[in-house]
C-alpha cells in the first residue's frame, strides 16, 4: 500500500489517451510511401535513428515526428521525393494532429475516485500547443489541478517540478507508461511510481529491466491503482 502522498502525476500519452499506435500507423504509411521510390533496407529503422539525432533540436511530439518524416524521405530518396509526396507526409502530420482523443479504459472512474482525495496533476512531454489541445478536448482536464508539459522527462524536469509543485519527492506518485521517462526519475528522487505497460512503446522509452525499489509498483490495467492507493 502507497500511503503519505498529496499529489499524483499522470503522464498524458498512452496513460490516459490512445497515442503511440497513431505513431506507428504513420510509420507503416511512410514504409510503404519510400518502398514504392525503391528505397530497400530498415526504412522504419532509418527513421528512428533521424528521430532520435533531431531531438536535442525539435524535442518531442507530432510536429517533430513530421519534420524527421521529411528529412529522413529526402535523405533516403537522395531527394528524389517529390514535393508532391512531402505535401503528402505533411499532410499526414496534419491529420494526427486533428485525431479524436480516445481515452483508455477506466481513466475516468480512476480520476473521479482519486481527485476527491489528492491533488492530481499530468506531467507529460511534447509539443506544448498540441497536449494543451489533446487536454481540452479530453474532457478530463477538471480532474487536474496543474499541467506540465515538460522538454523532458529526466530527474531533473521532475526536481524542478516537485519545487514548483513545493512537494517533497516522498508526498508525490507518478503514473505512467513508461519505466524509463515516468517511473525510473522520480523514484531516484524518493518519490512512488506505478508503472502500467501500454501495448505498443516507443522504442527510445524501453529499458532493460525494471527498478529494483520498495516505491516502484506495476499494474496491469490502470484501474489497479486504486487498490495500492488509500483514499
Amino acid at each position: 500500500m502507497i500511503d503519505g502522498i498529496k499529489v499524483i502525476g499522470f503522464d498524458a500519452d498512452d496513460t490516459l489517451w490512445v497515442n503511440e499506435p497513431y505513431y506507428r500507423e504513420v510509420e507503416e504509411q511512410f514504409v510503404r510511401l519510400l518502398t514504392a521510390y525503391g528505397v530497400s533496407g530498415n526504412i522504419a529503422g532509418a527513421l528512428f535513428d533521424t528521430e532520435i539525432a533531431n531531438l536535442r533540436l525539435y524535442g518531442y511530439g507530432i510536429k517533430a515526428f513530421m519534420l524527421s518524416l521529411v528529412e529522413c524521405a529526402i535523405q533516403l530518396t537522395d531527394g528524389g521525393v517529390s514535393t508532391r509526396d512531402i505535401s503528402r507526409i505533411i499532410g499526414i502530420g496534419k491529420s494526427m494532429l486533428e485525431r479524436p482523443i480516445e481515452l483508455l479504459d477506466d481513466v475516468k472512474t480512476v480520476l473521479e475516485k482519486l481527485a476527491p482525495h489528492y491533488r492530481l496533476i499530468v506531467a507529460t512531454k511534447g509539443d506544448l500547443l498540441d497536449q494543451e489541445r489533446k487536454m481540452f478536448k479530453s474532457s478530463i482536464s477538471d480532474y487536474f489541478h496543474h499541467i506540465e508539459v515538460m522538454s523532458d522527462k529526466k530527474t531533473l524536469q521532475y526536481e524542478h517540478l516537485l519545487k514548483h509543485l513545493d512537494i517533497a519527492p516522498e508526498a508525490f506518485l507518478m503514473i505512467g507508461n513508461s519505466l524509463k521517462s515516468d517511473i525510473i526519475p522520480p523514484l531516484k528522487l524518493g518519490a512512488w511510481g506505478i508503472h502500467v505497460p501500454y501495448h505498443t512503446t516507443w522504442a527510445h522509452e524501453e529499458v532493460d529491466k525494471e527498478p529494483e525499489s520498495k516505491r516502484f509498483f506495476k499494474v496491469e490495467k490502470l484501474q489497479q491503482v486504486l487498490e495500492l492507493i488509500s483514499h
